[in-house]
């Protein structure tokens, strides 16, 4: 049985003008073969929400969206269609319609064999809720070894499944729970206030997890970049490879309209943007995840906008 049994194929967008390539034709459906730059995958769940969410049907949108953009960097002079730059899209993984754990071990088996065909260096997985990470997460340290994740995120996600199950706010405790990650390897980054209930932080700090608040964002020298270099040096030694674990609420709710979870006192989408640049320049970051955006909510795409945006800049780098 094919080890890409759950995965629908993606199509080819097609477009024509004479002077402007539009991003989304970097996408190339993925062939036996085929090599590319990055590869992503979508993984459409959102059964498991605490919160209602149509974040099941962020792949598409985020796709769609990359229609919004050329391909042309104007302020560094490049242009990833005439650099040959290519994202090899395995389309999206059939979720089972009843199922929320047959889904979570149909992300764990896709991410996997996406990850051992090596079509590309850095592999991005598009949700879905965050759940999705337990299973994506558990895939990658079985085909790269020990992972270290840097996420970026309003909540800690570490609640009990006791208390409602495998739902968008557990994947970091149960990766912890179940020995796939260890605490220590694990920096959040953007936890805020009013966000997250007192038992949960203390059982990141029991964990040895390192937590970054808004407030240490905001006071990072002006500049996330040192944060980042930081986290990326503490992690380096310990795991073979580092994942980047990107919930879109991180952002106040005025660039994010389309998450399930918006709140105040969120970051500015250039700062993420400046913590993803930083953290993919460091070789061992080579997977990143963009969860929680629900396009039945999401003003005019902002925030799969955004998500589209964070592709391209991994892409140029």
């Amino acid at each position: 049985m094919s080890t890409f049994q759950h995965i629908k194929p993606a199509g080819k967008a097609q477009f024509k003008d004479r002077y402007t390539t539009k991003a989304a034709e970097l996408l190339t459906p993925w062939e036996e073969g085929k090599k590319g730059d990055i590869a992503i995958i979508g993984a459409p769940l959102s059964k498991p929400s605490i919160s209602h969410s149509g974040a099941s049907f962020a792949p598409d949108a985020i796709r769609r969206c990359l229609n919004s953009f050329t391909t042309y960097n104007i302020e560094r002079g490049t242009d990833l269609q005439e650099d040959s730059k290519t994202i090899i899209d395995f389309g999206d993984i059939s979720m089972h319609p009843t199922s929320i754990e047959e889904s979570h071990q149909r992300i764990y088996e896709s991410t996997k064999a996406v990850t051992e065909t090596n079509t590309a260096p850095f592999t991005i997985i598009l949700g879905g809720d965050h759940s999705i990470t337990t299973s994506t997460v558990k895939a990658i340290k079985e085909t790269k070894g020990t992972v270290g994740i840097i996420q970026f995120d309003a909540h800690h996600d570490l609640r009990n499944t006791e208390d409602g199950g495998p739902t968008n706010g557990t994947p970091f405790r149960r990766l912890i729970e179940e020995g796939h990650l260890q605490g220590d390897h694990l920096i959040q980054i953007g936890i805020r206030n009013y966000a997250n209930a007192k038992a949960y932080h203390d059982y990141a700090i029991e964990q040895g997890v390192t937590v970054y608040t808004m407030k240490d964002v905001r006071q990072s020298n002006s500049s996330i970049t040192e944060l980042i270099q930081h986290a990326l040096t503490q992690l380096e030694s310990k795991v073979d490879t580092i994942y980047l674990s990107v919930d879109m609420d991180v952002l106040d709710q005025a660039f994010a309209p389309g998450c399930p979870a918006i709140g105040p006192g969120g970051m500015h989408p250039d700062t993420l943007m400046e913590a993803v640049q930083t953290a993919l320049e460091h070789p061992k970051v080579t997977t990143m995840d963009i969860v929680e955006i629900d396009p039945t909510l999401d003003t005019r795409d902002m925030t799969s906008r955004v998500a589209a945006h964070l592709i391209l800049e991994t892409l140029s780098k």
